[in-house]
């Protein structure tokens, strides 16, 4: 299998790669997170994905690097991470008992053939109507703090979740299929890769 590069510091994204029997690096570049006057949310997070992936791409010799980033869509406004508890109280509250949109863009840098593919996927959210009892309890873990839309669902924010509609590892912020047919693209067959 040809080296692999995960351009995020994410632990869920790390997780979510070792889960699925892939020998992976992380290489992580800062780079500047900022929506274009007029930009769709879904173009800006592809957009964001790949520039994680060429920024640790150009830095290296071979391999294929793998962005992707991920955000909250609540009315057409794009909801990042908390800065501190009271804003994660208040996306929590704008999303409780209502349906929102997670989209997670996925940039891949095939360094040895000189190609970049991106594509994205989403996923409806449905909250519970949350108390402001539970919001106060969840923002006490802490959880909300480093998580786009202030809540995770592969944690303790799964209790506040009603149900989805589509990948539930693109909420957790690497969608699996999406990330899979990509690489077929490359000719690369990670699950046959991890049949042999």
């Amino acid at each position: 299998m040809r080296e692999m590069i995960l351009a995020s510091s994410s632990p869920r994204r790390r997780e979510i790669l070792s889960n699925l029997g892939i020998a992976f690096t992380v290489l992580s570049e800062e780079i500047k997170e900022e929506q274009r006057e007029g930009e769709a949310p879904s173009s800006y997070v592809i957009r964001l994905a790949v520039q994680k992936a060429l920024a640790v791409a150009k830095n290296l010799q071979h391999g294929v690097v793998i962005g992707a980033d991920t955000i909250v869509l609540l009315d057409g406004k794009i909801l990042g991470k908390p800065k501190n508890e009271a804003e994660a109280k208040e996306m929590l509250s704008s999303l409780s008992g209502r349906e929102h949109i997670v989209i997670t863009g996925i940039g891949i840098v095939d360094i040895d053939n000189n190609r970049t593919l991106s594509g994205q996927q989403q996923t409806i959210v449905y909250f519970r109507r949350l108390t402001d009892q539970e919001i106060d309890c969840y923002v006490a873990t802490r959880e909300p703090l480093d998580k786009a839309g202030g809540y995770g669902i592969q944690g303790k924010g799964g209790f506040l979740i009603r149900r989805i509609e589509g990948d539930y590892f693109n909420v957790v912020g690497l969608p699996v299929s999406l990330l899979y047919e990509l690489l077929q693209d490359f000719d690369i067959d990670l699950l046959k890769e991890n049949c042999d």
